[in-house]
């Protein structure tokens, strides 16, 4: 620990050989951010901007895409950072901010999908409510306890890991996530009883509401059309890909990340990566390819920019 003003700092020492390899961990993941931040970017925008987008099912999944942003915002600048300093330190209020950040948007990420899920329910196995179900006002009331709800609950966690005493100043991690509670000199009972609490609310209540609109969906996809049976797999197959995923690399960091363990370094590494990788980079790659009025509106735009290049060079 250094004190300059007060100010608790901590090691991140979840780093392999980063003084060897500075540069190509800086190139490689400076490219995979920008990647992100402009596909991202790309498909919530031209959803905003198309009329014939402003659906539920397409401004959830604008929510969805500004969210990986928000998420990738508040991972990739420090890595950045870190892989062109001497020393990876941080401030560890700087480090309690990423935590609740990094929770309250990864917790969204499950309440968005569970707000989809609804919607794709709603759409299917009640049509002819769906207009009258599926309003503005009950878009906006899913959003914004989306975010507000998470908020709310990772505070809590946050205001008393901002309490805590600390007997370790090094952190197993290249960013700050469940590892902070090892830095404590007595793990709090009230944070890891709410922590449940958080991970029932947020995880596992979002995804048994999934699971149970799904299940629906396809008992009632089953019994109808061919082209019902078509709608539903276009429009539910890509949020169960992106639900399947954020779920697989959620269980790592409820599981692995919190627990003080002598799990090896290198795939440590690779693990934490994975988390703040595949999710926000293949997200735009699995609506954008996947959901057909977006796929759309893509190839449009690609060939609007094409035929604009050909006759500039002309």
């Amino acid at each position: 620990m250094h004190e300059e003003l007060n100010v608790t700092y901590i090691t991140l020492n979840g780093y392999v050989e980063v003084n060897k390899y500075r540069y190509v961990y800086f190139f490689i993941m400076l490219t995979i951010y920008v990647l992100i931040i402009c596909t991202n970017s790309s498909i919530a925008y031209m959803i905003s901007t198309h009329k014939n987008l402003h659906e539920p099912m397409y401004i959830f999944i604008a929510a969805l895409l500004l969210n990986c942003v928000l998420f990738s915002a508040n991972i990739y600048p420090k890595l950045l950072i870190d892989f062109l300093s001497e020393k990876q330190v941080t401030s560890y209020s700087a480090c309690l901010f990423q935590f609740f950040m990094f929770y309250t948007l990864g917790s969204s990420e499950f309440l968005l999908l569970a707000g989809m899920a609804y919607d794709r329910y709603v759409a299917i196995c009640k049509p002819l409510q769906y207009q009258t179900i599926m309003t503005k006002t009950t878009v906006s009331i899913f959003l914004v306890i989306a975010w507000l709800f998470p908020a709310l609950h990772v505070a809590v966690q946050t205001i008393g890991s901002a309490e805590a005493k600390l007997c370790n100043f090094n952190l197993k991690g290249i960013f700050c996530n469940n590892a902070i509670f090892t830095l404590e000199c007595e793990r709090s009972r009230l944070i890891t009883v709410f922590g449940v609490v958080c991970l029932f609310d947020l995880v596992i209540l979002p995804m048994l509401f999934i699971v149970f609109t799904y299940m629906n969906i396809f008992i009632v996809s089953y019994r109808s059309c061919k082209e019902i049976r078509k709608k539903a797999a276009e429009t539910c197959l890509p949020h169960l890909l992106v639900l399947i995923s954020i779920s697989c690399l959620s269980i790592y960091d409820i599981s692995i990340a919190r627990v003080e363990s002598d799990f090896p370094k290198t795939a440590r590494l690779i693990m934490t990566l994975q988390i703040v990788l595949y999710h926000p980079l293949f997200n735009p790659f699995i609506y954008g390819l996947k959901m057909k009025e977006i796929s759309k509106h893509l190839k449009n735009l690609c060939q609007a920019k094409i035929i604009s290049c050909i006759n500039t060079e002309c």
